[in-house]
């Protein structure tokens, strides 16, 4: 079985779990009467999705991780190795990478649920406060980490510089240690920060998804191929159902979980910076809000955008939900393609 195949049968996998799941979630989610409370500091029209069923992240959750596990097994059992040949020099350290990409996801996930839970069973506002998400993050984070320094996945690639072995002495292991944190942590809170309306988060990250895809395809690495292609069915399969007007919102369940993912395969491509150009809107997202607060502090109220993110503030200069997804995935896709880029004429050097 070739790559390419198994790599189609996991975004046909996730895509097809994910859809399905929406009729049996959704309204399960309703009865529970698990909606979404909209916050008063937002768009005045987004008052109307009050009660919309939120936690629609288990769908694709459910559908990404079946859809990892079936692929790889099939894939594995005809024979064929999830591994790149730069893997040869430490067995199983790809493999582990895979797993561990699957278990950051789910476990931020999980604390992602914690606290979509919280706020719809007691029908407030605020969930977890921002310590208890930040503790249960990095908790989760740190795990990751440990594993990558145990399993020697320690090695980064530098486009038209070359690689870097963190495991050098204790000062490049300090940095690597705390470039990945900040890394991961900055990655997952700012893909929730996208998921702001309806399938711009799913929209952007799909994207993304592709990028993998053909890094994975360059890289010959079936294990990331097999990853990306059950987040592109993942959340194309949520798309059916969160596409403007939402019939349901991941919540930080799925924000989370997608935030893990994405962090995860810039790890596996031994190339954790290019999440930078790879997930441009999730960094101009995050930046807006920084830029945002900071100048409000600074200014004692004033505004430099309408609102903060950056799509609230095209929201209130009145382009539509749907517009907003297109032109942000339209300028994120380019971030990739000047992501692959970079891998691909960087790694003659």
């Amino acid at each position: 079985m070739n790559m390419s195949v198994v790599i189609l049968i996991s975004v046909v996998i996730a895509f097809g779990i994910t859809a399905a799941l929406g009729f049996v979630i959704i309204p399960w989610l309703r009865k529970l009467k698990f909606g979404q409370t909209i916050l008063d500091i937002g768009p005045s029209w987004h008052k109307s999705k009050q009660g919309t069923p939120n936690m629609g992240g288990l769908m694709f959750i459910i559908g990404i991780v079946i859809s990892v596990i079936v692929s790889a097994g099939i894939f594995v059992a005809q024979g064929e190795s999830l591994e790149t040949d730069f893997s040869a020099m430490v067995k199983n350290r790809e493999n582990i990478l895979v797993a561990a990409s699957v278990l950051l996801a789910v476990g931020c996930g999980i604390v992602g649920f914690l606290d979509d839970f919280i706020k719809i069973r007691f029908k407030r506002n605020k969930g977890l406060s921002a310590k208890q998400k930040s503790i249960g993050q990095m908790l989760i984070t740190i795990a990751y980490v440990a594993v990558l320094w145990i399993s020697h996945n320690t090695v980064w690639y530098v486009p038209f510089i070359g690689t870097i072995n963190f495991e050098q002495n204790l000062l490049t292991a300090v940095i690597f240690w705390i470039l990945s944190i900040i890394i991961i942590y900055g990655c997952v809170n700012s893909v929730n920060l996208t998921d702001g309306i309806d399938g711009l988060c799913s929209s952007v990250t799909a994207t993304v998804a592709i990028c993998f895809i053909a890094i994975a395809f360059f890289q010959q690495f079936a294990g990331l191929g097999i990853l990306s292609g059950a987040l592109l069915g993942g959340v194309c399969g949520f798309l059916c159902w969160n596409w403007n007007p939402a019939k349901t919102f991941m919540g930080d369940t799925g924000s989370l979980f997608l935030g893990g993912f994405v962090a995860a395969l810039g790890y596996c491509i031994k190339c954790p910076v290019l999440l930078l150009p790879i997930g441009i809107i999730y960094v101009c997202e995050t930046m807006s809000d920084i830029i945002q607060i900071g100048y409000f502090k600074l200014t004692h109220g004033k505004r430099i955008f309408k609102m903060a993110p950056i799509h609230h503030h095209f929201e209130m200069c009145g382009w539509k939900e749907k517009k907003i997804c297109v032109v942000f995935s339209i300028v994120n896709a380019i971030g990739c393609a000047i992501a692959y880029a970079l891998i691909y004429f960087g790694s003659e050097f």
